[in-house]
């Protein structure tokens, strides 16, 4: 069996997730490979669809979230994602029991001898007037009917688990800062969402693990796990056994990928990139060791944003008093560190924030 180098399956992902070349793709089509984008932080898309994107404008996105072309909404992980409204129709189903397991875990104690369905029920008769509401409102209407539960806690259960929400505009829009306003998927997008088949061979899943590997491959099943949240995926894995190749990694960990997938030469030049805070590209995997060093882990899940050099986070960006700095764990050579300010002042000229300088700093900080 093909063993691939980590340096080979840097530049699949890159290739996958745009960052070899940006796209002409449109914001829907680009948002729809790339299995949404991960936007708990609503800002954060912008800059990562700027580096995915050729000629990539603000108004795009903010165009394709109001006319509801993609929509805000938890899926994978539990975490807030960017996706199509097509895919939240279609995958919300299957995330169902995980979204709601998760939420149960994180406050057993709280929610300790409540009943999901009763609470999901009384949520549903409260939207059904189609009147956007936030989190809080929300829980003030039921809590008559539950008043020991802490109201985060049972605003989590109902907005991120029980009901299918999705967040409206103007949250996440350029520039614009906005409480979360909840309406249900199915009004918000005019449609029911899909029924989940009663099939043993798992259809959904089989779709999630194809558009996975279109976006993420080749990858272990692990990693399909850790992107998605979701643990009962074997049975779509082995469905769709007969339509994948294999790899080995250098582990010799077993690789699926679809055939015809692109799988660049590793020694493919990649250009410098910009990455938000959370990114997919390096979140999208239990083993992110293609992409980011052990020692630099805790940055992905810090919320610091990341810039890749030769294909590798090399430094972490933030904009402060008017300045973009970037520092990298390392000295960067003389040709990295121009091809670095290069695209920091493509950057600075997209967002559009005033900045006035680049700075590039000497050392990073350990983060744990």
């Amino acid at each position: 069996m093909t063993i691939l180098s980590t340096r080979a399956l840097n530049r699949a992902t890159l290739a996958r997730q745009y960052l070899l070349a940006r796209t002409t793709a449109p914001v829907g089509a680009a948002v729809a490979h790339l299995c949404g984008l991960q936007a708990q932080e609503p800002h954060e898309p912008f800059a990562g669809l700027w580096s995915r994107l050729h000629a990539f404008t603000p108004d795009q996105l903010d165009q394709a979230l109001t006319n509801r072309q993609v929509v805000r909404t938890h899926l994978m992980r539990r975490t807030v994602h960017l996706v199509t409204g097509n895919d939240a129709l279609a995958w919300r189903g299957r995330h169902d029991s995980m979204l709601r397991q998760r939420v149960m875990a994180t406050y057993r104690r709280e929610l300790a001898g409540i009943d999901p369905d009763e609470v999901a029920a009384a949520g549903r008769a409260v939207m059904a007037d189609r009147q956007p509401r936030t989190m809080t409102a929300l829980v003030q209407a039921l809590q008559d009917r539950w008043p020991g539960p802490p109201r985060r806690a049972l605003g989590e259960l109902l907005v991120a688990a029980l009901i299918p929400m999705a967040q409206l505009p103007p949250r996440g829009l350029w520039q614009t800062t906005a409480g979360v306003r909840n309406l249900p998927l199915a009004t918000w997008l005019g449609q029911d969402l899909a029924p989940l088949p009663d099939d043993a061979d798992d259809p959904v899943g089989q779709q999630l693990v194809r558009r996975y590997l279109a976006a993420y491959g080749p990858a272990t099943t692990a990693d399909i796990r850790a992107w998605s949240g979701l643990a009962g995926l074997p049975a779509a894995v082995k469905a769709i056994r007969d339509e994948l190749i294999t790899f080995r990694d250098e582990r010799g960990r077993e690789l699926l990928d679809l055939p015809d997938a692109p799988r660049p030469s590793p020694d493919t030049h990649a250009p410098v990139r910009f990455l938000p805070a959370f990114d997919n590209a390096i979140l999208g995997y239990r083993d992110r060791s293609r992409i980011i060093d052990d020692a630099h882990l805790g940055l992905s899940v810090a919320g610091q944003r990341a810039v890749l050099v030769d294909g590798r986070v090399a430094a972490t960006w933030t904009v402060h008093d008017r300045q973009l700095r970037i520092t990298p764990p390392r000295p960067l050579a003389a040709q990295e560190q121009e091809a670095v300010g290069e695209e920091a002042h493509n950057l600075a000229a997209f967002l559009d924030q005033g900045i006035d300088s680049v700075k590039i700093t000497a050392t990073l900080a350990a983060v744990g």
